[in-house]
């Protein structure tokens, strides 16, 4: 790492998604993900996520319109995860979310599965992106750790990436040494594949305390995104100090690296 990255603070963009799915399991008002945004903000979160779906399974229309405007008041970003449809589109430019990360959606899926295939769906991704920057949105791809994908996206017009970091949490959690190694491996090189691309580096998916060190401690990775762990962990520590604790962590992680 060189002396102007080594210590560089990671910004941390906290999901509140499954805020969201906790209140829609009963249909009522709260758990309310603006409050949610609010706690994770003033335990030193730098902005928040939200993934819009197809199916609206958790955060809603009315919680982009309300985050939105919290968020604008306060100064912080707002991160629409979304997929590349025209529907999602309209809402983009609707509420013209400081930053956009288009992510691959499938009905079933219980969760993001894997990348997009920029490189297979560049004719639509390219134009689908200006679209969104012509919006005043900040792009980014949500893509694994693959050389061509990473090339493609650089193609596209988008000004970030975000590495899935899915398969390596997971080899890392079951004890998988030898494949976590190497799945950390790829993240390395694909960040410094991407940041020689001219593309900012971010990363996120399955990121709990035990595996964030790693990733943070990545020199190009520039902000983390982490929700589901996060949420779960709030349940028995309250938001405000997991937060603060994984905010601690990637904070070390870097001082370290």
């Amino acid at each position: 790492m060189s002396e102007r990255t080594k210590g560089a603070r990671v910004r941390l963009g906290v999901n509140i998604d499954h805020v969201a799915t906790i209140r829609n399991a009963r249909g009522g008002a709260y758990p309310d993900p603006v409050r949610a945004a609010t706690v994770a903000l003033d335990a030193g979160a730098d902005g928040v996520t939200a993934h819009l779906r197809e199916d609206r399974r958790h955060i809603s229309d009315a919680d982009i319109a309300n985050l939105s405007a919290m968020l604008r008041a306060r100064g912080r970003p707002l991160n629409l995860e979304m997929a590349v449809t025209s529907e999602m589109l309209e809402i983009a430019l609707r509420h013209r979310p400081p930053a956009v990360c288009l992510v691959p959606e499938r009905r079933e899926e219980r969760t993001t599965e894997g990348g997009l295939d920029v490189a297979g769906g560049h004719n639509w991704i390219a134009p689908f992106a200006q679209k969104l920057r012509d919006g005043g949105s900040r792009v980014s791809l949500f893509i694994g750790a693959d050389p061509q994908q990473i090339e493609a996206a650089s193609r596209t017009g988008a000004e970030v990436i975000e590495l899935h970091t899915g398969a390596f949490c997971d080899a890392a959690r079951e004890g998988h040494a030898d494949e976590a190694a190497a799945l950390l491996a790829a993240l390395r090189a694909g960040a410094k594949q991407a940041a020689g691309l001219g593309l900012e580096v971010h990363a996120g998916h399955g990121i709990d305390y035990e595996t964030v060190a790693p990733v943070a401690a990545i020199p190009e990775v520039a902000e983390l995104n982490i929700g589901h762990f996060l949420v779960g962990e709030a349940i028995f520590v309250g938001l405000a100090a997991a937060v603060g604790e994984m905010r601690r962590r990637i904070d070390a992680a870097r001082a370290g690296a």
